[in-house]
């Protein structure tokens, strides 16, 4: 399809052209000349490729950056990259103590640029006069999270896309200090985002001094395995199950393999398809557990080695998934994934059983559970039964990591924070050592996961949930049916009466203002909508509790009741 340019073509091709002028990449140099080129001969597509790219920019957020690694303001790049060091560098110089020089210490995963986007960040963070340490070799997230405070810098910088796909990257900022080695929240985003935007608007990235930095010493590697396998299983028993692991092509393994170890475990079976870091994923289409099809393979093994228990790092290793066998499995696996919330549920259970001592006198235990908005509310039920406190916050672990007193906390999206004198954020090794943990407790005791997870309903009652996630090709669309629900709120869901709808847009209670509604039904039931913050999704999150019957009848009335919002969530946001 042919267009004749226009005068906005003209504009972004010489944006383009000086975009290529800065950039030290000769790929994305190459491929930017290229659009240019078919841009200037009349290319409809490349026209609107060429808008895509520059008519908007990766906004810095909270969660930092993320995108696809192309060329322009509006994908992952080594220009953007740059510029964000030097935004963040900013930052950290005019917020430190005067007379000291503030530090920060850069991770990066085996993802496409990872290595190169970290060197970047640490070269240009020296020039401006920031103590830059590059950790090793590539480490999973939580190793750069552990990082921040075992070496007490100012801040932390992890390179990874996480679970997303392929060909994206990201750039996820931690603050040491007062933070204690959390995600960075609200205003020191907006504030780091504002120099960023200014040294984009007044600097080209040869402009931007470079200078030497350090690289740590592996005692930050050592001292990460030494901190989790001791706090993993204490008095584990002997009895261990049989276990198949998975990295999911990320850099989980090496260092979860040493923790392992430490801590006494039988060495998993491994899926050695999937073991090495490889940025390309060539046996999964998307490396998320969570997808459809992400552990075929793991289930695979785990039938040919009859394995009790299937564990799954996503490829930075800050998740973790689970899986159990189950003859009643889809498509004849024989091993059923937990959900986030089950694990979560489960490692909430055991953090309040092993709660230390509270110092009221009464010998009970101290600290709080949390979880996100979105995550099942039977947490609440566990920390009610033991005495502990409770805190839901805003979704993601730069929430999660601040409640006061925490002893656990987990979002439904596989994270579990089980550790939190080690690492404030979600760990996926610790977590996956805290499970076998259970595990082999569980066998010594003759029992297996399920019939933990039977206890578990037997005791706090069945907390079923449910999620639906759209996709979207025009971010639009996402607001448009927010604004819609909010318009015009159902009088019910599915048929089941709503009580009250809560608006968390200015805030509700102690949580700050963010784009979610809480549907509050009839009978405990809940539905939470708001838009992904890492990807171009609307996601509902569902979540229903029966405690009446027997295990079987509490999870049919809950799993029915489940089924129930969705078919009338479905209606409402179609």
């Amino acid at each position: 399809m042919t267009h004749e340019p226009d005068a906005r073509d003209a504009e972004r091709v010489a944006a383009a052209s000086a975009w290529i002028a800065q950039d030290p990449d000769p790929e994305t140099r190459d491929e930017l000349a290229a659009i240019i080129e078919s841009v200037r001969g009349g290319d409809a597509a490349a026209s609107a490729e060429l808008a895509d790219r520059f008519d908007a920019r990766l906004e810095f957020g909270t969660a930092g950056l993320r995108g696809e690694i192309a060329a322009g303001p509006n994908r992952m790049n080594r220009v953007l990259v740059s510029q964000a060091a030097a935004g963040l560098a900013a930052y950290l110089l005019e917020h430190a103590a005067p007379g000291r020089a503030p530090s920060v210490v850069i991770g990066y995963d085996g993802r496409k640029n990872s290595a190169v986007f970290a060197r970047d960040t640490a070269e240009i963070m020296a020039g401006a006069g920031v103590r830059a340490i590059l950790l090793p070799r590539l480490l999973p997230t939580p190793v750069l999270a552990f990082a921040v405070r075992h070496l007490e810098t100012s801040a932390g910088v992890m390179v990874t896309a996480s679970h997303n796909p392929p060909n994206d990257n990201g750039y996820k900022v931690y603050l040491g200090g007062e933070h204690h080695g959390s995600q960075i929240v609200a205003p020191s985003d907006a504030e780091i985002a504002a120099h960023i935007l200014r040294v984009a608007s007044t600097a080209t990235v040869p402009e931007l001094l470079r200078a030497g930095f350090e690289t740590a010493t592996e005692d930050v590697v050592d001292e990460y395995v030494r901190r989790t396998a001791a706090s993993a299983a204490p008095g584990a028993p002997a009895s261990q199950p049989r276990v198949v692991y998975t990295a999911m092509h990320g850099v989980g393994w090496e260092t979860a393999s040493r923790v392992l170890e430490a801590a006494g475990f039988d060495a998993p079976a491994l899926v050695e398809a999937q073991i090495a870091p490889d940025a390309a994923f060539p046996t999964v289409s998307f490396p998320n557990p969570e997808e459809p099809g992400a552990m075929d393979l793991s289930f695979e093994l785990a039938r040919a080695v009859d394995a009790e228990l299937v564990v799954a790092n996503d490829p930075d290793a800050d998740r973790l998934a689970v899986a159990i066998p189950d003859a009643a499995a889809p498509d004849g696996a024989g091993y059923r994934r937990l959900t986030g919330n089950e694990v979560g549920l489960t490692l909430g259970w055991l953090a309040a059983r092993r709660a230390p001592a509270s110092a009221r006198g009464d010998g009970g235990p101290s600290g709080s559970l949390a979880c996100s908005i979105v995550s099942s509310p039977g947490l609440e039920a566990v920390a009610r039964a033991y005495g502990l406190d409770f805190e839901a916050t805003l979704t993601g672990f730069k929430w999660i990591s601040r409640a006061p007193g925490l002893v656990f906390g987990f979002e439904e999206a596989l994270g579990y924070l089980v550790n939190p004198e080690v690492v404030r954020d979600k760990d996926g090794i610790s977590a996956a050592a805290a499970f076998l943990s259970l595990a082999a407790e569980l066998k010594a005791e003759g029992k297996t996961v399920a019939d933990h997870l039977d206890e578990f309903v037997e005791r706090f009652g069945c907390h079923a949930s449910g999620q639906i996630s759209i996709r979207v090709t025009e971010l639009s669309r996402i607001g448009a049916v927010m604004a819609r629900l909010r318009a015009e709120p159902p009088a019910s869901v599915g048929g089941i009466r709503v009580e009250r709808i809560e608006d968390l847009a200015d805030g509700f209670g102690s949580l700050p203002p963010s784009d979610v509604l809480r549907i509050v039904l009839d009978g405990g039931a809940r539905v939470m909508v708001r838009p992904s913050g890492t990807e171009p999704k609307l996601k509902v999150y569902l979540d229903a509790v029966s405690e009446e019957g027997t295990v079987a009848e509490r999870r049919a009335a809950a799993t029915a009741t489940i089924a129930t919002l969705e078919a009338g969530m479905r209606e409402l946001v179609a």
